[in-house]
């Protein structure tokens, strides 16, 4: 008795901790969209992109290993004939070290490191991609949830129809083939809901791969949830400008460029070299020597000046062309807005229409016949008729909607872009 005691105080004590750890967590779309960014490892990817060129950028204004020499300076050919010891020659020790000019290595230094600007970038563009793909999937799933609901309250309808005709058949007041009929609709309904499962399946495993989570993890989304379609204040093309990821990436590649071309001019300034040269005469009697040298080179010469002048001229025309294309971006996006604008609230018009007029008269219609039904006035085919029309506008008005936040996903990703 005592052990029976003890085993059931224990089943007490950790039945609610097993069922809070097999409960399964709901992720708001915020946080959905919050692990995406997070967590997912393309994003890292330019994070790591980003700190290598700030590392390149301080290998730049590195300078190039002094060299060092030794042989022999002047020194005859064996089988000469010398003619007094100081024609012996001398060994030789060489020091040589460029030096390259400041002002080109900090321009080259400036250059490398805006492009971790540009990696930056690129990561607000493949992020808001990527919270496109989250917002598609996360919709998707809160469609199939309300289709699922929905079949399932006309499923209930169709099981009393079904045992309407069963308790109806032995006293010859329905036919055989009506609870056949039936039972084929349940089946086919089942089969609808089989199918949203397998959407909610697939969903659920790409959200996982997006946060970097294991494509088999439970979790559940905020169902009461509702896209809303939020207005932007203005479609002028400095609003979207700042607003736009694509744009910032633009802007980032245009001063690149531009720190690209001042590295460019920085190639007209001279780079210098040091060389020592320190002699031993192999004749005792001679004194050691030396040589020192300092060159500079001379980029202005006519025939070496044509690299960086070229290459100016062809990257300005380059960043006129990306300014060009710039503008181009913001006037495309600037008109799609606006027709994206009007196609949604169109539709937001359309879908309460179905919901307030076409859906309640259907179900009206329903209920009428079924009440009919019941009182055996109506043929069981009639009624079916009216559900499988119930049935069918109610997939259509979340179709629509389906599309709505789609369309909104799209409207969000231009807008943000």
């Amino acid at each position: 008795m005592k052990y029976i005691i003890k085993y059931i105080f224990l089943v007490g004590l950790f039945a609610p901790m097993g069922l809070a750890a097999q409960q399964v967590p709901v992720l708001p779309l915020d946080s959905v969209l919050l692990r995406v960014d997070r967590n997912n490892v393309l994003l890292q990817s330019y994070g790591l992109k980003a700190e290598s060129y700030k590392y390149s950028a301080e290998a730049a204004t590195a300078w190039m290993a002094p060299m060092v020499g030794v042989g022999t300076f002047m020194t005859p050919y064996p089988g000469q004939m010398i003619m007094d010891d100081r024609d012996k020659g001398s060994l030789m020790l060489q020091l040589e070290q460029d030096i390259p000019n400041p002002a080109k290595l900090n321009a080259k230094k400036k250059y490398i490191a805006s492009q971790a600007n540009v990696e930056n970038a690129t990561r607000g563009v493949t992020l808001n991609e990527l919270k496109s793909q989250a917002k598609r999937l996360y919709f998707s799933w809160i469609v199939a949830k309300q289709r699922i609901h929905i079949l399932q309250e006309n499923g209930k309808i169709m099981e009393t129809m079904k045992k309407i005709e069963q308790v109806r058949y032995p006293y010859n007041q329905s036919q055989l083939s009506g609870v056949y009929k039936a039972n084929a609709k349940i089946e086919e309904n089942v089969n609808m809901i089989r199918m949203q499962e397998g959407n909610i399946a697939k969903a659920r495993s790409w959200l996982n791969s997006l946060m970097n989570s294991p494509g088999n993890e439970q979790f559940e989304i905020d169902t009461a949830y509702t896209p809303r379609f939020e207005i932007a204040p203005s479609y002028d093309t400095a609003s979207l400008a700042s607003a736009r990821k694509d744009i910032l990436k633009m802007d980032e590649s245009i001063r690149t460029m531009q720190l690209n071309i001042e590295s460019m001019k920085k190639e007209k300034k001279p780079d210098f070299r040091v060389r020592f040269d320190h002699m031993y005469p192999l004749d005792g009697m001679m004194p050691n020597a030396y040589s020192a040298m300092v060159m500079a080179s001379i980029p202005i010469a006519p025939w070496s000046s044509k690299m960086y002048k070229s290459g100016v001229k062809g990257m300005k025309y380059e960043v006129q062309a990306m300014e060009k294309e710039r503008a181009a971006m913001l006037q495309e996006t600037q008109g799609m807005l606006y027709g994206m604008h009007y196609e949604i609230l169109s539709m937001q018009k359309r879908i309460e229409a179905m919901e307030d007029k076409i859906v309640p008269a259907l179900r009206q219609t329903l209920e009428a016949n079924f009440l009919n039904y019941q009182e055996n006035k109506l043929a069981l085919s009639n009624v079916i008729d009216s559900w499988e029309a119930l049935t069918m506008m109610q997939a259509n008005v979340l179709d629509e909607k389906l599309k709505l936040y789609e369309m909104i996903v799209d409207y969000e990703k231009q807008l943000y872009r």
